[in-house]
């Protein structure tokens, strides 16, 4: 299916690596020109010539670190313009209730929810002058599931949850869409944290901790980054007009809910 974006220009952050590189693979395969963004010099790099040599689009790189004034002042130079827009942000540390201090939770809400609504506020309006845009958020199960060690990241998340559910209708008007993505577990770095955590809390193998997890998804797997690029790119199309502030669960029905 075509999805009416090719020649669009698109700020995907995060996207060296994990969902983030899911969702600009599968932009560029619909013919969007990408301005990726990553902390590591190295990585955004490497992913961003594999990018341009297997779908010919144009990408354009800045390394910073996007839960930073700094780093956002120049995403925003670079991005103005834009007409998709992916916030993205790798997550807290897990931990227990007793460990966080303020400054954790600070940390957790200037990447998680407070650099997301910054870019929001620096880009969405040109969309709207033009006619246009498409926003999505990459968030966490956690803001429908709570994830007990995942509470710096449940706080932050559900902070930009509620911030984009009444921002959305807002905007939807002038043909800006915004929309969260929420992950369950997915074959990234993310998840081999996590797991390398819970091997050393239980003092199990990798391969026991993962099968231990995966049992807990009906799916009976984890999730592939490409996976859920094709579903932010769906979000970022021309059909998704009428998905207005939507939280778009991808973990495989570990969520169990009838609605």
């Amino acid at each position: 299916m075509e999805l009416g974006i090719k020649g669009k220009r698109a700020l995907v952050c995060a996207s060296s690596k994990g969902l983030g590189l899911g969702c600009a693979r599968a932009l560029a395969s619909d013919g969007v020109d990408l301005i990726m963004n990553a902390r590591g010099v190295e990585a955004l790099e490497i992913a961003a010539a594999d990018i341009r040599a297997e779908f010919g689009v144009e990408v354009a790189t800045i390394a910073c670190d996007v839960s930073t004034e700094e780093g956002q002042a120049k995403l925003v130079e670079i991005a103005k313009g834009v007409d998709i827009l992916v916030n993205n942000a790798g997550g807290p540390p897990p931990g227990m209730w007793t460990d966080w201090n303020r400054d954790d939770f600070i940390a957790a809400l200037d990447a998680n929810m407070l650099a997301p609504i910054a870019l929001i506020k620096a880009l969405v309006p040109g969309m709207m002058e033009r006619g246009w845009g498409r926003v999505v958020n990459i968030t966490s199960v956690s803001v429908k599931s709570p994830i007990p060690v995942l509470g710096l990241s449940n706080a932050a998340r559900a902070g930009l949850t509620g911030y984009v559910a009444g921002t959305a209708r807002q905007v939807a008007g002038k043909g800006v869409t915004i929309n969260n993505l929420l992950p369950g577990i997915h074959a990234t770095d993310r998840a081999v944290s996590l797991d390398t955590a819970v091997t050393k809390q239980q003092g199990i193998s990798m391969e026991e901790a993962q099968a231990q997890r995966a049992a807990t998804i009906p799916a009976g797997r984890y999730g592939t980054p490409d996976e859920f690029g094709a579903t932010c790119a769906f979000l970022c199309s021309d059909h998704a007009g009428f998905i207005v502030g939507q939280n778009v669960l991808l973990d495989g029905g570990a969520f169990a809910s009838a609605m």
